[in-house]
């Protein structure tokens, strides 16, 4: 067996995940799989997440941790601002006025959100 052919799994810190789920289901609209005492499951199109309870001393990462691949980014940012959130601008990148940076020679086009507990999430383009 090799990892290539493994289903991944990916996991998000939160200090509880209890309440941060109701960010991932009502505001993302992401599929709950199940839920226990450590954690809430959701479907990423076929790729467990685990929104995992870490206490309150959790950190989060300045880094983005889960990213999604959407066809109109515009329209993505849009219906997400509609639910309350809010994107990130990040000074000297040169975003522009719909809060999107886009890579250099015409690359993909980002933008960032943070969760309620501050870990940083993406929205790409690929053009």
């Amino acid at each position: 067996m090799t990892l290539s052919s493994a289903p991944p799994v990916t996991f998000i810190g939160t200090p509880d995940h209890r309440k941060a789920k109701a960010f991932y289901t009502d505001t993302l609209g992401l599929t709950l799989v199940s839920e226990d005492d450590f954690a809430a499951v959701f479907d990423l199109a076929g790729t467990m997440l685990r929104l995992t309870s870490l206490g309150a001393g959790h950190n989060p990462s300045r880094h983005t941790v889960l990213g999604w691949i959407v066809p109109d980014l515009p329209a993505a940012m849009s219906a997400l601002k509609a639910k309350g959130v809010q994107f990130e601008a990040y000074p000297g990148m040169g975003m522009d006025a719909d809060g999107y940076w886009t890579a250099p020679g015409g690359g993909p086009k980002i933008a960032w959100f943070l969760d309620p507990d501050g870990n940083n999430l993406s929205l790409t383009q690929f053009s």
